[in-house]
């Protein structure tokens, strides 16, 4: 049963030989929940400061939890984990095609909540302005598990996602990316601190979205696979494709890496803006480290190492500065190649695990992997 509790505050003022009291707004409602149906409930009539708790469990909705409500700047509706319970919200009871939530609203906060198994994307936010999500996991759907599309997305920051096992079996791999911001537009959306790995098609999509998204200290690898036995499998498997159906627009990478994807570390996919990838890692991926031949990318302080097609494949208009491919840049050697401690539980506060592998203790190219 939900528990909804709200404090109404008074004003109390002299007035003659009475009292005359003052009503102000009704503060907004902490709801906690622990069914199903008070989940859908809560997100659904949410209003601006609504707080969502959700009890520890598993829950296993019949239809996608969505809302068209809307906080604010200041009072955001926000969902979230009881305490430090453990909270998954598990899609198999779905039907064909379903996401598992979905939002078209502005300002919400999103944490601490682990989305699978989902018939279709577990999470989409669509046309979406100030919405922030963090510590949450979107794993074993049916297509990508984070989304974010449409024009109007604005402003929102994807931080400590973890990612993966994506894979759309109807389209044999081709569609389920670990984070797809795709078809759309709007500035200011950044993610961080993220692990995109083993999806059957790429890490991190940016296909046909038409204004910059920065990413920065994010982890992609595993992508493209074939690990579901598909013997019609046709995942692409890039770490980072920063573009595609002819967008031109400046993505920016900065301090992360790309290993062991099936296709590019990173790469442009067609768009022919100003791309910048600044102090990255590409490590043993199948195809290029960096593949950039239409662009007028800016490439700096970049390390490639053991990439199947070669380190860097870059046309004339890209600037390359500070890359070990440069002249006269030496490749400083990894204190590791062991990926295992990058499986590890996150930290406290969420943010990556620590770990040696791919770090070389320059201070001037290549990931610092945190």
């Amino acid at each position: 049963m939900s528990r909804r509790t709200a404090l109404t505050l008074g004003a109390t003022l002299a007035f003659g030989a009475g009292l005359a009291v003052l009503p102000t707004q009704a503060q907004a409602a902490t709801v906690v929940v622990s069914n199903s149906t008070d989940l859908a409930s809560a997100i659904k009539n949410a209003t601006a400061g609504t707080v969502i708790q959700v009890r520890g469990g598993t829950y296993y909705p019949t239809a996608t939890l969505q809302s068209t409500a809307n906080g604010t700047s200041s009072t955001p509706i926000t969902l979230t984990a009881y305490g430090s319970e453990t909270v998954k919200i598990d899609g198999s009871r779905l039907p064909s095609g379903s996401w598992i939530f979905k939002l078209t609203a502005d300002y919400w906060n999103v944490s601490d909540i682990t989305f699978q198994n989902s018939p279709d994307s577990a999470v989409v936010c669509q046309s979406c302005t100030g919405t922030n999500w963090n510590n949450i996991k979107t794993i074993n759907g049916g297509d990508s598990g984070f989304t974010l599309t449409g024009d109007g997305t604005v402003n929102n920051t994807v931080r400590n996602l973890d990612s993966y096992g994506n894979y759309d079996a109807a389209d044999h791999g081709q569609n389920a990316d670990g984070v797809a911001i795709k078809f759309g537009s709007g500035t200011g959306n950044l993610v961080t601190g993220a692990r995109l790995y083993n999806n059957s098609d790429d890490g991190i999509d940016l296909w046909s979205f038409s204004s910059p998204v920065t990413i920065e200290h994010t982890w992609s690898f595993g992508n493209g696979k074939n690990r579901w036995n598909d013997p019609a499998f046709e995942g692409n498997g890039n770490g980072y494709k920063l573009g595609g159906n002819g967008v031109t627009v400046a993505h920016v990478v900065n301090n992360s890496a790309a290993w062991d994807n099936a296709g590019n570390g990173f790469t442009e996919n067609s768009n022919t803006g100003a791309i910048v990838i600044n102090r990255t890692a590409a490590y043993a991926n199948a195809k290029w480290g960096y593949y950039f031949a239409t662009s007028s990318a800016k490439l700096g302080k970049n390390l490639a190492v053991g990439n199947g097609s070669g380190l860097v494949s870059k046309g004339s208009k890209v600037t390359s500065a500070g890359n070990n491919r440069d002249s006269g840049v030496p490749t400083p050697a990894f204190r590791s190649t062991d990926a295992s401690s990058t499986y590890n539980a996150r930290k406290p506060d969420g943010s990556l695990p620590d770990t040696t592998f791919l770090t070389t203790g320059s201070t001037t190219i290549g990931a610092t992997m945190n």
